[in-house]
């Protein structure tokens, strides 16, 4: 590819991307097939010299492969056996790396990071991720807003990702205004202040416990969050409709369904799908309706649950597990990132509501009635390897965290904990799980009770084999309370991890 070709590539999708209203946009692909991702192949296939090389290497004649059926038939691709076997270069457009103008680096749980190069073009389609939160949840479109860039920047994959999406929406002529204090505590608290009260809301972006670090410092400091209409955007992790609630609290957030949201990113490929009101409205009553939820997905545990243009990235679901396929710097054909989880399409998820009586497009449109977009789910638990066995049941550390986030409880806890199976002398299994206590909070014998109780609570309610399997006499939890960063369980600048085997 030479230089005038990479211009007009720029030229063409920036153009495109200013041009294309959002309805126009999302409506297209609500009308398409499923030809982008074939014709993603044969692109690769013809211009990628790695995938040239794993095709050939697996058989694959890529003429033989013309329509979806063949499609899902193509080896699948993954970290081990694609992106670690061959040159970065090689993985890229006609081998060049030099078609990609931007590399983020990410780091796995094998601390070593990972290189992924990107072109501006490819930021198009993220991009219009983006305006898809701030049009239908934010309405962003007519109101003056400051997005808070909180995520960390430098070479990290979201910061610089995000602050880019942001001010394409801008030259877009939403009127947003972009500020990048990063993961700066103290930059983040000066610039709410000292900005804030200049727009009609200010978006924070970034990772949901340092959100909630940021906002519940600020309460300490006398910060009066209601005054800026708090938004946030939010990725990385999956937290309870409990915690949206506890958090929007503590913003004077009005509408759960509007205040936030939350993506579904990876390195890999950028953002992949995006929370809606709608997929929102229906995650709050499956998290209030446990048998419902577990109908659904099959699992005692609520998954992040969002909705995807299909065009965009088009997903797969093969034993459990999702396959995407995306065009980016490089681009990717029935990728498996080891997520778990499941695609359900907008009139099935309609139907399946419809049938516990419950019609969230009905609820949506008593709110005004933005963010009813036919879109298919997808529905996300990660990459669970998190969880315990206890008496043969799955225990997942979203059903402790439900039991931590309850009213009087929260305050006393920063929402970290450790959940094991240890045995006693007499070689009794039981459930450990040590809280970290918040900044301040005294140990006692009376919190430790009401935390033990509230987790049990949650464990019976939400997890259908702990109540059955695990004897009653075994399913009282033995909690015991850590102060804040315990060198043990909780050192500080280490990613924290919420089970031990």
């Amino acid at each position: 590819m030479n230089s005038e070709e990479q211009r007009q590539r720029a030229i063409t999708a920036f153009s495109n991307f200013l041009h294309t209203p959002l309805e126009t946009l999302l409506q297209e692909h609500l009308n398409t097939d499923n030809s982008a991702a074939v014709a993603l192949f044969h692109d690769m296939a013809a211009t990628v010299p790695a995938y040239k090389d794993f095709l050939a290497h697996q058989g694959v004649n890529p003429h033989e492969y013309q329509n979806l059926e063949d499609f899902q038939r193509l080896p699948q691709l993954t970290k081990e056996n694609y992106l670690l076997r061959y040159p970065l270069a090689d993985l890229c457009r006609h081998g060049q790396l030099q078609t990609c103008d931007m590399i983020a680096v990410s780091s796995g749980s094998t601390g070593k990071p990972t290189f992924w190069p990107r072109f501006f073009a490819d930021e198009m389609q993220i991009a219009s991720r983006f305006e898809q939160v701030f049009h239908d949840s934010f309405y962003a479109d007519t109101r003056r807003t400051l997005a808070v860039i909180c995520f960390t920047l430098g070479t990290w994959v979201g910061g610089m990702y995000t602050t880019n999406c942001c001010r394409y929406l801008a030259s877009k002529g939403y009127p947003i205004t972009v500020v990048t204090p990063g993961n700066n505590k103290e930059e983040i608290f000066r610039v709410v202040q000292e900005l804030g009260s200049a727009f009609e809301q200010v978006v924070l972006l970034g990772y949901p416990p340092f959100l909630k670090d940021i906002i519940d410092t600020g309460i300490a400091r006398g910060i009066e969050w209601q005054r800026y209409q708090i938004k946030l955007v939010m990725a990385g992790e999956v937290f309870s409709e409990e915690w949206r609630s506890l958090v929007g609290e503590r913003v004077g957030s009005q509408n759960p369904c509007y205040d936030s949201v939350s993506l579904y990113g990876t390195a890999d490929s950028g953002v992949l799908g995006n929370e809606t009101p709608l997929s929102i409205c229906i995650r709050r009553f499956l998290s209030e309706n446990p048998q419902a939820a577990r109908a659904l997905f099959g699992e005692s545990r609520l998954p992040s649950l969002v909705q995807y243009d299909p065009v965009s990235r088009f997903f797969e679901v093969i034993d459990g597990t999702l396959l995407f396929s995306g065009d980016n710097g490089i681009p990717l054909v029935r990728y498996n990132i080891l997520d778990t989880g499941g695609i359900i399409s907008y009139d099935a998820m309609l139907q399946f509501l419809a049938k516990w009586s419950f019609n969230p497009v009905a609820e949506l449109q008593e709110m005004g009635g933005r963010g009813i977009r036919g879109l298919p789910f997808v529905y996300i638990f990660g990459r669970s390897n998190f969880t315990v066995s206890y008496f043969g049941a799955n225990i997942y550390p979203e059903n402790v965290t439900v039991g931590l986030e309850q009213p009087v409880i929260r305050e006393w806890v920063t929402g970290k904990f450790v959940l094991q199976v240890q045995e006693d002398a007499d070689k009794n299994r039981f459930l450990s799980v040590v809280v970290e206590l918040a900044p301040g909070v005294e140990e006692s014998e009376d919190k430790k009770q009401a935390i033990t109780s509230s987790i049990l609570t949650q464990l019976k309610r939400l997890n259908s084999e702990f109540a059955n399997y695990v004897p009653s006499e075994y399913q009282i939890p033995q909690v015991a309370l850590a102060p804040t960063g315990d060198a043990e369980y909780f050192p500080a600048g280490v990613k924290h991890r919420y089970t031990r085997k």
